[in-house]
């Protein structure tokens, strides 16, 4: 009986917000909550599970296999294929995110981009930002979480950890593979990084 209840709950919440001009592409596997907002121009992929105390803002575009859940996602943001966005998180007008990342308890600023394989928690991230994939703040010292802010107009190169508590300034540019543990002046470049080593005409040994 309770699942007969559920199925009908969701029928009815897919017809409200299709009759509100949400277009959903195969609404019967898109999961709503009770509470769920939804605003106008918004589309909906296949596969997506809206958990409670979502707010979805216009012209949002949510791809498959998202899970949403106590969020705010302001106009015209994109999110996924196969995104989580934890709660306590706000993606801001116009901010991106893509597949194979996990954000909790986060701002992601106006227009800025987190496109894969990331993990954003407890952390500020400012406007026009690009955050290189395979990105990890590292929030959880075994004790505490701690915050990391990123200013405007931050580059994060690929494969980044980034170590709080710490500030990385605005403009300042992260190289790829580094692992940053303290805070970043505006207008740098921040790397950590091994010398390449090469030897020439290398010969494996032979078992």
């Amino acid at each position: 009986m309770k699942q007969l209840n559920l199925s009908k709950t969701q029928d009815l919440l897919r017809k409200k917000f299709l009759k509100s001009g949400v277009k959903m592409i195969a609404p019967d596997t898109i999961y709503f909550s009770k509470d769920t907002k939804v605003g106008k121009n918004v589309t909906i992929e296949p596969y997506v599970v809206i958990g409670s105390k979502v707010k979805i803002g216009n012209g949002v575009n949510i791809k498959s296999f998202t899970h949403l859940e106590d969020c705010k996602i302001e106009n015209k943001a994109e999110i996924g294929p196969y995104a989580r966005i934890r709660p306590g998180t706000i993606l801001k007008e116009g901010a991106k995110v893509g597949n194979f990342v996990e954000i909790k308890k986060s701002t992601v600023g106006k227009k800025s981009k987190v496109s894969h394989l990331t993990y954003i928690g407890d952390t500020s991230i400012g406007k026009s930002v690009n955050v290189g994939a395979g990105t990890i703040t590292c929030n959880y010292d075994g004790v505490r979480k701690n915050k990391t802010k990123i200013k405007d107009k931050v580059f994060i190169g690929s494969n980044s950890s980034l170590v709080a508590p710490l500030t990385v300034g605005e403009s300042s540019i992260i190289g790829a593979g580094s692992v940053i543990t303290r805070s970043v002046s505006k207008k740098s470049l921040a790397l950590t990084r091994s010398q390449q080593l090469e030897v020439k005409n290398y010969k494996r040994k032979s078992k």
